[in-house]
């Protein structure tokens, strides 16, 4: 049966397998007793909106890649985007709290621990100037497949390691990762992940705060951490503290804990499972490094993606920009080394502590408040290499989670470009940014205000720390 024509009858399947799951939700919902506001019980209408999200990432990463998006991936390349059908659970819980906890906390320890790097034969050792490429890794399978399409395709690709950083352990995405076979890779695994610690923190506790309770609410209910809601009167949701403290904590993973990185000296580039690589953005990161060093030496970050709606390569493939680091412009595709990150690690209480669940804000917080030194300056193309293909996830709600539309998207964009790319030189103009550039942080967007939080990202800091469980009690 054509490729096509199975996905979409499999898409069929699992939308009328959604329906019927929906049905029966509410029928179930309409027998319970209502409230005295006539809303239906926290429990259940919790429940309902695990079920919605476990269906939509489901229908996402089935959904099959389309003929036309294959059509522009080289046949070899094809293995990638393979998709092994298993069966949906229908219970939502399967994906934050399964049944083999412990089995899946003893197998990231060994792998933590064992520190393989897969390729190292084929590739040769890591070098200290070896590029490290780091990607943070969540559910986002479909995703995760046509990253590694991208970086399959680009030039110098071979000299590099990957280290994937996952914060989910799961066998199929295990088995696509060590499936890599066109460079050096390296899994590592964040320990303290919700999938881990389905009952505790740095999951959600029994007896946690709920998020909209008022604090003499929480004083009476004697919920953890009751006295420190966060700046909007909010108590702390797991699921949006994880992706900080898995940033923490995978940088200071690469930087200060890895033995295969004890002496390293180049460039990590920053990446997510829901980017995609233009051909040439290794050569583009030796070209912003070459450049900074020459005209920009206290540029400490290099960025190779951007946010902008529309391209002109013809215009701008061999044009960059040098201008204050603004963390929701500048954080995709993110390149620095081991001594900016000792630079952060100067002021690892400023990130910690800063009540705002997202990482580039409470790194931007960091950049404006550094004693007796400028701003992060970044170095950036302005005909991006790196580009943005998620369509659904935290901040990203739309309905429609078909990754084809905007993958076919991006490969026709980097088509059309290609007699632009590899630039010999590249033009740098320096600019003072605009008013979002400059703007002084006032406060964080909340999220973080959970003394619990800053502590365990202050202790990922410290090598050989065991974690250990923090209770606080109003």
């Amino acid at each position: 049966m054509p490729r096509l024509k199975y996905g979409s009858i499999l898409r069929v399947f699992v939308i009328l397998g959604l329906l019927c799951i929906w049905l029966q939700i509410m029928l179930s919902a309409s027998s319970v007793s209502m409230d005295k506001d006539g809303d239906i019980p926290l429990d259940i209408a919790t429940n309902q909106t695990n079920i919605i999200e476990l269906y939509t990432e489901e229908l996402m990463n089935y959904n099959d890649t389309s003929e036309q998006v294959l059509a522009l991936v080289p046949p070899e390349l094809h293995k990638y985007l393979t998709v092994h059908h298993k069966n949906i659970s229908v219970n939502a819980t399967d994906r934050t709290a399964p049944k083999n906890t412990s089995d899946i906390r003893r197998a990231i320890e060994m792998i933590n621990e064992a520190q393989t790097i897969y390729n190292e034969d084929i590739y040769g050792p890591v070098q200290n100037d070896t590029i490290i490429i780091a990607i943070q890794v969540h559910t986002r399978l479909t995703y995760l497949r046509h990253l590694i399409v991208s970086l399959a395709q680009a030039k110098d690709i071979d000299r590099t390691l990957l280290v994937f950083s996952h914060d989910y352990y799961d066998e199929e995405i295990n088995s696509l990762v060590r499936s890599i076979d066109f460079t050096k890779v390296m899994q590592i695994f964040y320990p303290y992940s919700i999938q881990t610690h389905p009952n505790e923190f740095p999951g959600m506790d029994p007896n946690d705060c709920p998020r909209d309770a008022k604090l003499e609410e929480a004083l009476k209910l004697k919920c953890n951490n009751a006295l420190h809601p966060d700046l909007h009167g909010h108590y702390r949701e797991a699921k949006y503290t994880q992706t900080k403290h898995h940033w923490w904590w995978k940088s200071n993973r690469i930087f200060n804990q890895l033995q295969s990185t004890a002496g390293h000296t180049g460039m990590v580039v920053f990446l997510e499972e829901d980017h995609y690589v233009a051909e040439d953005f290794i050569h583009m990161l030796h070209l912003l490094r070459a450049t900074a060093d020459k005209t920009c030496p206290q540029c400490e970050i290099l960025c190779l993606g951007t946010y902008l709606k529309t391209y002109q390569y013809h215009s701008n493939t061999d044009k960059v920009e040098i201008t204050p680091w603004h963390s929701s412009m500048h954080n995709m595709g993110m390149v620095f080394n081991k001594t900016v990150w000792n630079n952060i690690m100067e002021l690892e209480q400023q990130f910690c502590a800063y009540d705002d669940y997202n990482w580039d804000y409470s790194l931007l917080h960091l950049s404006q408040n550094r004693p007796g030194r400028e701003k992060f300056k970044v170095i950036l193309c302005k005909g991006p290499r790196v580009f943005h293909i998620g369509e659904c996830g935290i901040h990203h709600k739309k309905s429609n989670c078909n990754a084809s539309t905007v993958i076919s998207k991006v490969q026709k964009l980097l088509q059309n470009a290609k007699k632009y790319m590899f630039p010999s030189r590249i033009i740098a103009t320096i600019t003072a940014g605009g008013a979002k550039h400059n703007k002084k942080l006032t406060k964080g967007n909340g999220g973080w205000g959970d003394i619990r939080d800053q502590e365990l990202c202050t202790n990922m800091t410290k090598i050989g720390r065991q974690f250990r469980k923090y209770i606080y009690y109003a």
